[in-house]
């Protein structure tokens, strides 16, 4: 992963100073998913032209999957930005920082968020909040949404279920558990980890009606597939 850094690091600030499209924070992000041993395929097909990604968590292994996948910059929280190194990377993918807990900036978040659609074409975020086992999904929460009320003009927003099979559970990041030691675990395994992200159908005009029924769609999208998968009626997933 080292290496990869200090090959990558100067490509990036190659392209920035020549103003080219940038490829490579996606080529890095992925590469360190298969470093980690994520086999990584996909089903369904991105939107095309600019697109707001609500994805299930279960890991940090999400993040350079879901790049690899789909190129996308990410929402974080603020307390990402205050690791110089982990500020450094995210920085050079775009990243927007919020802060969930201020509401004095909210304003200024959704501008910050609105930019950054308009720049790079597509941002994920994890309306969870958290990270779960993989099994089921926790409540979306509407607030994370707030630059999608309304919508901005020429943007799709899609569901993403990161799939990561019976090994959920194994993989998840969960309770207590320190984020170091979960990157350690996880970089430990012997087997690959075999993970599937689903981009699903982009949610229709009346499920974007405001950010709560945009929450509640996303995460109804997710469930189903989840169950379908498992078998289960959508209303039985945890």
């Amino acid at each position: 992963m080292v290496l990869l850094l200090v090959t990558c690091v100067p490509l990036y600030y190659a392209f920035a100073l020549l103003r080219l499209p940038n490829p490579w924070p996606r080529l890095f992000l992925g590469a360190i998913a298969r470093i980690a041993g994520a086999r990584v395929r996909k089903t369904g097909g991105r939107v095309t032209g600019g697109a707001f990604f609500l994805a299930n968590h279960v890991s940090w292994l999400d993040i350079p999957v879901i790049a690899g996948a789909s190129g996308t910059a990410f929402i974080a929280h603020s307390g990402l930005a205050e690791i110089g190194l982990l500020k450094w990377l995210c920085q050079m993918n775009d990243t927007v920082f919020v802060a969930r807990h201020n509401r004095r900036s909210v304003h200024e978040q959704v501008a910050s968020v609105r930019e950054a659609l308009s720049d790079t074409g597509a941002l994920a975020v994890f309306p969870e909040g958290t990270t779960s086992d993989g099994t089921g999904l926790l409540p979306f929460k509407s607030s994370l949404l707030s630059a999608l009320d309304p919508p901005p003009p020429g943007i799709s927003v899609q569901p993403l279920w990161i799939d990561y099979g019976p090994q959920a559970p194994v993989i998840a990041w969960v309770g207590a558990e320190h984020g170091l030691d979960n990157f350690l675990k996880i970089l430990a395994r012997r087997r690959a980890i075999d993970v599937t992200v689903h981009f699903l159908k982009p949610l229709e005009d009346a499920e974007m009606a405001n950010r709560k029924v945009m929450a509640a769609a996303a995460q109804q999208r997710i469930a189903a597939a989840m169950a379908l998968a498992d078998h289960r009626p959508a209303a039985d997933l945890p």
